[in-house]
């Protein structure tokens, strides 16, 4: 039996297991993995913990964005989650947050509060959503060939099983996406030049390999589209360079356009790729 006078001995450090849950930790969950209240009160007089909110704490350099969620009752959703995980997200300027429709206590300074019930059940020792609840707000939450682009990136990355998805009763707008969506898109550029043609009554084949490099669109036979982004630079550029030359030389036309290009003026873009289309470039000779 342990006397008074004897020091106490922690078996776990509170630190380490808030660094391990994300450096932000509901009280009750640390206390379940055998963090006594002692022990958390000497961390906190010791300055290696501080307190969120009642029922939760975070170590001093944790996440701004995780304590913040924290500290408001909400977790990080929708297109600022699908950022944080690697995703391609048109704008995620603004946060995304979701919260519990009887949650009416939560608020942000700015950003958005997507007020639903989750499909797949949110654990609550988390501030992150999960991937999958993040994807059904998104594709209510966004417009369409941008939700579509989030939605291919996590298939593109493995990320989400379209399966399971499938199965779950996903409102009508995310099985809309879900059925439009692919697993070949390398960035969402592609998916969102693929929609806007998708009314074309021509072949229009993603990552297609030839002559020993993937090029981005194969339209019918022979037209080569090629979406430029910020990285085709220094050396990539001149491979790039190199491999249109090669591509001429064995009879396909290369249209290569950039991301402002397509973003910004879409018009044009599609108006380059319909003379194309009209003089036949797209058909073998």
């Amino acid at each position: 039996m342990l006397r008074s006078d004897e020091p106490r001995i922690e078996r776990m450090d509170p630190q380490d297991e808030v660094r391990s849950r994300g450096g932000v930790a509901r009280v009750e969950a640390l206390h379940r993995a055998g963090v006594s209240a002692h022990a958390l009160r000497k961390a906190r007089e010791a300055g290696g913990i501080i307190t969120v909110r009642r029922g939760w704490v975070a170590v001093p350099d944790a996440d701004r964005m995780l304590v913040a969620a924290a500290r408001r009752g909400v977790v990080l959703s929708c297109v600022t989650l699908a950022e944080r995980r690697g995703l391609w997200v048109l704008d995620a300027a603004e946060p995304h947050v979701a919260a519990s429709p009887h949650s009416g206590h939560a608020k942000i300074a700015r950003g958005t509060i997507h007020w639903r019930s989750p499909l797949f059940p949110r654990d609550p020792d988390r501030c992150e959503d999960s991937l999958e609840n993040a994807l059904v707000l998104i594709a209510r939450c966004q417009p369409h060939e941008a939700a579509l682009a989030v939605w291919e990136s996590a298939l593109r990355k493995g990320l989400v099983d379209a399966g399971i998805l499938a199965g779950a009763p996903l409102p009508a707008d995310a099985r809309a996406l879900l059925q439009a969506a692919t697993p070949f898109a390398d960035a969402g550029t592609e998916t969102i030049f693929r929609t806007r043609l998708r009314w074309l009554n021509v072949q229009i084949v993603p990552q297609v390999w030839i002559l020993g490099h993937a090029v981005d669109f194969l339209i019918g036979e022979r037209l080569v589209v090629q979406i430029d982004g910020g990285h085709h630079v220094g050396a990539q550029r001149d491979s790039d360079i190199a491999h249109d030359a090669l591509l001429r030389l064995h009879g396909y036309h290369v249209i290569r356009i950039s991301y402002g290009q397509l973003m910004d003026h879409w018009p044009q873009v599609q108006s380059l790729i319909l003379a194309a289309i009209a003089q036949r470039l797209h058909l073998a000779a």
